[in-house]
């Protein structure tokens, strides 16, 4: 088969990027009046997702430090539901692959599945709270807002802040607790959970994080505990704002090099590649790509490969990393199946994309709309096929900074 040449490219993203992280978390805290608020000994517990946060160790690090400057004994929660296998090992692990670490944020971490109920929201939904954040003296809420891979919610309450407190805070049994209503669970009633624990564990403040589409901090802001919902709403659209996507909005076959946790809560950011698959919700109008491929992997993610569902063809490299009980354990609180189906495998990368292209019909392989990224969180280099390049070139902010070359395959055929 003849395979379509591919021509690299760039895009150019605009917005803001914050230059002294460890400064503006002091400042921010300082500013949501925690200055005031924290006493010599107090034991205050700092949440760390399972997320790929840009400087997210750095961002912890900044806020123990602070608490220590005031005298108190800051220790760090997992709270991320049921990843690292709802274990506390495995989510121990899980910050390690991100950085967060004792050693280098310069606190404990005490991981426990241990939760307590601190009461429950109007319709019934018992609402937990990690067993050690209710046993300290307060509790400082650290997330990222951005949109969700899931819904699109009607409040404007997605992930972040508010999605921290009821699902990470409350870990896996939370995440059960409000799952098994699918996604009328975590668009609906998930705001209703993160309501009770505002109003009835001590929140100190939420820190929220905000991404420019270089995957660099754009906004750090500590919002007193009372005005998180608000807040949140407004840095959402933000959030969306700056949000990278694909240059073209209709593809024949997307390679993926990697997908992992690491990059989107669903292994792909279902906003990049516009694919929900869960039952009952309504796929986005757009981007419109025929074949999406999984290529490998990423380490990071520990071997749960929650998203591969979401291509429609995969690699034996890919499929041979796979922990059958971390993916199954997620997807399954997750209630959404089809995202951990395991799609065609085959022998290698150039397997997968002659397979895709043999399968699009009345298209000539040499002509295909063809796109390869390294992964859906960093989209700012990219390869593109030479079918492209007319709508490519009518862009202002893509930049063509290579000439059409020959698809590279070492001996295992695999992408060079």
């Amino acid at each position: 088969m003849k395979l379509p040449r591919m021509v690299q490219v760039k895009q150019h993203f605009t917005g803001p990027a914050v230059d002294d992280i460890e400064a503006e978390v002091w400042k921010q805290l300082s500013l949501a009046g925690l200055d005031s608020k924290v006493t010599p000994g107090m034991r205050i517990a700092l949440t760390a997702g399972s997320r790929g946060i840009a400087n997210i160790a750095l961002i912890i690090k900044a806020a123990v430090a602070k608490l220590k400057s005031l005298g108190a004994e800051p220790f760090i929660i997992p709270a991320m539901g049921s990843h690292g296998g709802a274990t506390a090992e495995g989510q121990v692990k899980v910050l390690a692959s991100l950085g967060v670490t004792e050693a280098y944020c310069e606190a404990p971490i005490l991981s426990s599945m241990e939760v307590v109920q601190i009461g429950e929201t109007e319709r019934g939904i018992p609402v937990y709270v990690d067993r050690h954040a209710s046993e300290g003296d307060g509790i400082i809420l650290i997330g990222r807002v951005k949109v969700h891979t899931d819904f699109k919610s009607p409040i404007g309450i997605e992930s972040g802040i508010m999605k921290m407190s009821a699902i990470g805070l409350g870990k896996h049994k939370q995440a059960l607790a409000i799952h098994n209503y699918g996604v009328e669970g975590i668009r609906d009633f998930m705001p209703e959970v993160a309501r009770v624990v505002l109003q009835k564990a001590s929140i100190l403040c939420g820190v929220v994080i905000v991404e420019n589409a270089y995957e660099q901090t754009a906004v750090i802001e500590a919002i007193p505990t009372e005005k998180i919902e608000e807040r949140e709403r407004e840095l959402l659209r933000f959030s969306a704002s700056l949000m990278p996507k694909l240059p073209v909005d209709r593809l024949d076959v997307l390679f993926v090099d990697q997908i992992g946790k690491n990059f989107s809560g669903t292994g792909m950011d279902t906003n990049i590649i516009g694919r929900m698959r869960i039952s009952g919700v309504e796929e986005p109008a757009s981007p419109v790509i025929q074949y999406v491929i999984a290529g490998d992997l990423s380490e990071e993610c520990q071997g749960n490969a929650l998203g591969v569902g979401l291509a429609d063809l995969t690699t034996k490299r890919l499929f041979d990393k796979i922990d059958y009980h971390k993916t199954n354990e997620n997807v399954i609180t997750s209630t959404f199946l089809h995202r951990a189906m395991i799609p065609i495998i085959l022998e290698n990368d150039r397997a997968a994309l002659t397979t895709a292209l043999r399968c699009s019909w009345g298209v000539k392989p040499e002509q295909a709309r063809v796109m390869r990224i390294a992964n859906t969180l960093h989209l700012e280099h990219l390869y593109v096929s030479e079918a492209l390049l007319p709508e490519i070139q009518a862009l202002d902010y893509v930049e063509i900074v290579g000439e059409p070359a020959d698809m590279q395959f070492d001996e295992h055929g695999f992408f060079k």
